[in-house]
């Protein structure tokens, strides 16, 4: 596919209080803000240009600032992964440091109006400049490329530890990425020093031309804190690589050379940082962590964003109330989420006013925690606590569009909720299941307008996780699922359309997987090495303390109901059972509980780590296929979709299909490959 350059458009703009006019790049690819700004070696080529062009006018400083919306989101991926040789690599990250030195080494102000998104190779052309405004309406900020395989190549692991020091650096470069791909706020961003001020976005362009003229005319003074570069830098570093190797266990190559790319940037930027900075980007483009990274990142950002058989919009009803049945932790942490992104009103219900008022009283706890940290503002939150109400009678939800359960996880409870509610609700009201693992058709199957039914299973913590399984019964209508679709869009979810089927997908996968390791426990393999078993694949956590996140309570039920379903495949582990009844922790300070492993009743069979491990991916590998055969989702693509963005499954493996693939594994145990 062919680059679309984004072009450096220049112009020559009178500021007032300086004598020479400002030269303005804008970099625009002529396409609306659903496209971002890249660049691929025609946009660099573009924007060197521009800066020769813009030095040669002997303007009073030069700015680069982006179109409506967007700076710039870094290299062209599409391009990138079409990129079939070691030496394309090299030149293309040459092209990149050469360009925006140009602007770090100009004897001309330079500045970055940073107005919008602005990620990899966009956070670095704004760092190479003297100078940074940023809109606190920036969507994205961040330095992703570790989460695809790759380091920041155009300068960012050299310039931005000599901009905020090796602490922040190393959370922006390093620890974030591997967060999920977690961004920067931009009055985070202000905060670290990434920017030396932050305006609003309205008048932003204005307001940054008169502060930068302040700066050149010296009306304004930036100061910055001293870097510090004592041996604390390469304690940082030292630390930070034995915390990467506790939880990744070397799986994630990137991760370690962009510490090593941080600690040479200790003695500034210097030609030998930047000249290893080059090798490392052409070293890990032609990995293969570098081709799966790139396969996860094309899946959060355009699958997700198209998903696979939902109806047309224009097929969805308008939402202007929403009601929540229940009012426990699940249910109020649902409630601050539809009033946040939605704003209407919330109305929430249980069975006496004191869980009401706990449940009421959670969201309005939330709310003001985020004022006191600063990220929410008191009118704001003033407008959240009065749309947020409970009520421990159910006829509040007369009026409401959508009304969705959090109640108790046991199908008889779920379906007299539903009996109650369609007596009192309209005719048209979509009700909603937040159920984990239950028949979405058997709780509609007695109502007598089932079509209006659907579920909505959204994953802990509600807030931060980015998936929602969106189940259709046997009996939804369509009108039904695209309000479900567009009321997930709005809560910022990236949804999946899922078949009615046991436990659906992430808890379906993370049951048998997690059943193959109390079988192993079981046997008699000892609980450590058990639970260390798939370190090599440097998953985000361990087996245990995925269970202790999840709860062996919930565990236990999800895996009851899964082994109800296919018995031959999902077993019920007597020892989860014990532990789920015996309320014990199963980590303390992070370790397995001496007193959980004292529960334990074991057999005389135990398994190596290896042999866990295989016997875990070649579970996975069987139940995909089946998952895939069943039609609970349309492709494998979306199966991998849902484990990246609702269990953690990393980038650095690409998709958990593509994995089994290269592995052997699914060839091996299903005689076929998923691609």
């Amino acid at each position: 596919m062919s680059e679309i350059v984004t072009h450096a458009k220049l112009r020559l703009v009178a500021v007032p209080g300086l004598d020479r006019p400002a030269a303005l790049i804008t970099l625009d690819n002529g396409l609306d803000h659903t496209k971002p700004n890249t660049f691929g070696p025609g946009g660099l080529t573009s924007l060197s240009q521009a800066i020769d062009e813009a030095q040669a006018a002997q303007p009073s400083f030069i700015a680069v600032t982006g179109k409506p919306y967007i700076f710039c989101v870094g290299a062209d991926l599409t391009g990138f992964s079409a990129m079939t040789s070691r030496e394309q690599v090299e030149q293309i990250g040459r092209l990149g440091h050469a360009t925006f030195a140009k602007l770090r080494e100009s004897s001309v102000p330079t500045f970055a109006f940073v107005n919008g998104a602005a990620m990899g190779g966009g956070l670095e052309v704004a760092l190479h400049c003297h100078y940074r405004t940023l809109s606190s309406g920036a969507a994205a900020l961040a330095l992703p490329e570790v989460s695809l395989g790759l380091i920041p190549g155009w300068g960012g692991s050299q310039v931005l530890p000599n901009l905020i020091g090796i602490v922040p650096a190393a959370q922006v470069v390093v620890q974030n990425p591997l967060m999920m791909n977690k961004m920067l706020k931009p009055k985070q961003a202000f905060e670290m020093g990434i920017a030396d001020a932050l305006l609003e976005p309205a008048d932003f362009l204005e307001r940054s031309l008169e502060w930068a003229a302040g700066v050149v005319n010296g009306t304004v003074t930036v100061n910055r804190a001293e870097v510090d570069r004592s041996e604390m830098w390469d304690a940082v570093v030292g630390f930070a690589r034995g915390e990467l190797d506790k939880r990744l266990h070397g799986a994630v190559p990137a991760a370690s050379k962009a510490l090593d790319l941080l600690t040479l940037a200790k003695n500034g930027v210097t030609a030998e940082g930047i000249e290893a900075e080059i090798q490392a980007l052409a070293d890990l483009a032609v990995t293969p962590e570098l081709r799966s990274g790139l396969y996860a990142f094309d899946l959060v950002q355009r699958r997700a964003k198209r998903p696979a058989g939902a109806p047309d919009k224009s097929l969805a009803r308008k939402v202007t109330k929403v009601g929540v049945v229940g009012a426990g932790l699940m249910a109020s942490q649902l409630a601050l989420l539809f009033a946040k992104r939605l704003e209407v009103p919330v109305v929430l219900t249980d069975l006496d006013q004191a869980r009401v008022d706990k449940g009421v009283g959670y969201v309005h706890a939330e709310i003001d925690k985020a004022v006191s940290k600063g990220r929410m503002s008191v009118g704001t939150a003033a407008k959240l606590r009065g749309l947020v109400s409970g009520s421990v009678d159910k006829a509040v939800f007369a009026d409401a569009d959508l009304v969705i359960e959090a109640v108790f996880e046991e199908l008889s409870v779920k379906k007299a909720v539903w009996a109650e509610l369609e007596q009192i609700v309209k005719p048209e009201t979509v009700l909603a299941t937040n159920t984990s693992s239950l028949s979405v058709t058997a709780m509609a199957a007695d109502l007598a307008h089932p079509e209006r039914v659907v579920g909505f299973h959204f994953f802990n913590p509600v807030a931060m996780m980015p998936l929602l399984e969106i189940v259709r019964g046997d009996a939804t209508d369509d009108a039904t699922l695209a309000t479900a679709f567009a009321v997930g869009r709005q809560l910022k979810k990236s949804c999946v359309l899922v078949k009615d089927a046991p436990a659906f997908v992430v808890n379906r996968i993370l049951t048998r997987f997690l059943g193959e390791i109390w079988n192993a426990v079981d046997a008699g393999t000892p609980l450590k090495t058990a639970d260390r078993a798939l370190d090599p694949l440097g998953l985000p956590m361990r087996p245990m303390a995925l269970l202790a996140l999840v709860g062996p309570a919930v565990a236990a039920h999800v895996g009851g109901t899964l082994h109800g379903a296919f018995p031959d495949r999902f077993s019920a582990s007597p020892n989860l059972a014990a532990i789920a009844k015996s309320g014990l922790p199963l980590l303390v300070d992070e370790r397995l509980n001496p007193e959980v492993e004292a529960l334990l009743v074991q057999g005389d069979a135990p398994l190596t780590g290896e042999q866990v491990r295989e016997k875990a991916l070649a579970a996975l590998a069987q139940e995909i296929r089946l998952m895939l055969d069943e039609g609970v989702v349309a492709e494998a693509a979306d199966i991998d979709l849902c484990m990246i963005l609702g269990a953690g499954w990393p980038f650095h493996l690409g998709g958990i299909t593509p994995y089994l693939d290269r592995a052997g594994v699914s060839a091996a145990v299903t005689g076929r490959t998923f691609a």
